[in-house]
């Protein structure tokens, strides 16, 4: 038998002659697609870091209208990401999944975005609220498509933080987000940030 032959043996059937069907590819994940184990710690990994980003934007509204009418309506969304991120941090320890490696840098940015729409004026820290929540809220419903029912503690806890990330949407549009200085590009640009941020922590 020649080489050429040998070849033609090894990509037929021995029983019929014909060449074996190709092995299907796994449905549902892509080449570069992360593992299931992999996809968990970025769930993890970047719903702690987001969590921690709002906890700094209230901190940086409540730091220029603590005072103001809307003090109390603030603290009591900041409350609720505190829980949240709490969650999460103990999530992290449980899981052994680290941080992201840029949480300083949400540290600062989410204080001075925080802050910094406040200066704006208590519609633009409502149009900031409303934005950075739609993104989440999104976000939240992305990921609940992933977790099966091994995962159904996680999945609960998440289903309770969007529906009070929607809560807080709804206090901002109720409050008069729409109306703030330049609505339609102010909105814009903090949800491409969110987004932006997003797309980073998972992944550094």
């Amino acid at each position: 038998m020649t080489p050429l032959d040998a070849t033609a043996a090894t990509a037929t059937s021995p029983s019929t002659g014909e060449s074996p069907a190709p092995r299907p590819r796994p449905r549902g994940r892509l080449p570069g697609d992360p593992t299931p184990e992999q996809r968990l710690a970025r769930i993890v990994r970047v719903d702690h870091a987001g969590e921690y980003g709002a906890k700094r934007i209230y901190e940086g509204q409540l730091s220029v209208m603590g005072r103001g009418r809307h003090a109390k309506t603030l603290r009591h969304m900041a409350d609720q990401e505190l829980e949240h991120l709490q969650y999460f941090e103990k999530q992290l320890v449980a899981r052994q999944v680290r941080p992201t490696v840029l949480q300083p840098l949400w540290h600062v940015a989410g204080f001075l975005l925080g802050a910094g729409t406040a200066v704006m004026g208590e519609r633009a820290a409502m149009a900031c609220t409303v934005a950075v929540e739609q993104v989440i809220d999104g976000h939240y419903e992305a990921q609940l498509k992933h977790l099966g029912p091994d995962e159904e503690e996680l999945k609960t806890s998440i289903l309770k933080f969007q529906a009070e990330e929607v809560e807080h949407r709804d206090i901002g549009l109720l409050n008069g987000a729409e109306q703030a200085p330049a609505y339609p590009v102010l909105s814009a640009a903090i949800k491409a940030g969110t987004k932006a941020v997003i797309w980073v922590a998972e992944r550094v």
